[in-house]
């Protein structure tokens, strides 16, 4: 069975995804889709997430062809992001496709996209408890009024008066969407003394949440919330699902911060409620758009709002976890058994 790989993986971890089974033919093409890569995607995104020598190859028809070979006769395709957004044309072959990251809704710009295709991704197994880690170091920053005093240094004068400290233990927290992240926060919050209330599809209880609401009650956790963390999957449903109704649901004073998809919230509402203070504070690593552009110029601009570059995952430890429901796919695809995190297009996730 054809395995391509077109995502950065060491030689260590090509190895272990042959050694899986003998008869399969791993084919690592990371290097080889550079190109494309780079004339598929935003100039933004490119700068953001790719390797700068891959702005450096020039294509050649050679190149071309190699790649439009290996998918012809890939059996299955492990990609990353940004990915080659013609797949499925190309690659007839195709019996599952898998990719690193947890979220899928950035498989909209390929022709993956509700294909007919098997997709699995590394939903919840990723780096869970760094971006965790981040949503409750948000709302300390936020908490303690770390961006007013980075401004305040930036511009070289310190006012003591200006500063208005709250205490995190005690407040509550609201979590939009308690999957893997949405669970590590409410772990990591009850921990430092928060009590926590969240909000999903099911009923099923979750540890260390102590209430839970359904979508339908959305406004009704929001209001009882001094923090909101916001840790759901960007689907049809909940694309700005975080509306000026849903923002003037929210405690005044309220800390709003994201660690999923920039569309999950009305940009124009949120700065709308920054701007007249309804809002304390906003914290997110990602924006809408962050693809194609920078932040809004709008958001940069306020002293209570941090934002990052999608590096909230980051840290000096490698991610395998993603790779390892890999490696387990193959094995199941190979034994002709059900798929792990098969993508539901219905649900978008």
């Amino acid at each position: 069975m054809q395995v391509v790989l077109i995502a950065p993986v060491s030689p260590e971890h090509v190895a272990e995804i042959a050694a899986v089974d003998p008869h399969l033919r791993v084919e690592d093409a990371w290097e080889l889709f550079g190109p494309e890569l780079v004339a598929d995607w935003p100039a933004h995104t490119v700068e953001w997430y790719l390797p700068r020598r891959f702005w450096e190859i020039v294509d050649s028809a050679d190149q071309r062809e190699r790649r439009d070979g290996l998918l012809s006769s890939a059996e299955v395709i492990c990609i990353t992001f940004p990915f080659p957004t013609r797949l499925v044309a190309r690659a007839p072959r195709l019996r599952f496709v898998h990719q690193l990251p947890a979220g899928v809704s950035n498989l909209m710009r390929g022709d993956l996209w509700q294909s007919i295709v098997p997709v699995t991704s590394g939903r919840g197994a990723g780096s869970v408890l760094p971006i965790a880690e981040w949503a409750l170091a948000a709302a300390l920053a936020l908490s303690k009024e770390f961006p007013r005093a980075f401004a305040q240094r930036s511009s070289g004068h310190l006012e003591r008066a200006a500063f208005r400290g709250r205490q995190v233990a005690g407040m509550t927290m609201g979590i939009v969407g308690l999957g893997g992240i949405g669970r590590e926060v409410a772990r990591l919050a009850r921990g430092l003394g928060l009590a926590v209330i969240g909000m999903r599809r099911s009923s099923e209880p979750v540890e260390h949440v102590e209430q839970l609401y359904p979508p339908a009650g959305l406004h009704a956790m929001l209001g009882r919330s001094d923090v909101v963390v916001v840790s759901a999957q960007l689907t049809a449903e909940t694309h700005h699902l975080l509306d000026e109704a849903a923002i003037a649901a929210m405690k005044p004073g309220a800390f709003l911060i994201n660690v999923a998809r920039g569309e999950l919230i009305n940009e124009a509402a949120l700065g709308a409620a920054l701007r007249s203070g309804h809002l304390g504070g906003f914290a997110a690593d990602v924006y809408d758009g962050e693809f194609d552009h920078q932040p809004p110029a709008e958001l940069l601009g306020f002293d209570n709002v941090i934002l990052t570059p999608h590096t909230s995952g980051q840290t000096e430890h490698p991610t395998t976890g993603p790779l390892e429901i890999f490696r387990e796919n193959l094995r199941r695809c190979l034994d002709g058994r059900p798929l792990l995190n098969r993508v539901d297009w219905e649900r978008g996730y």
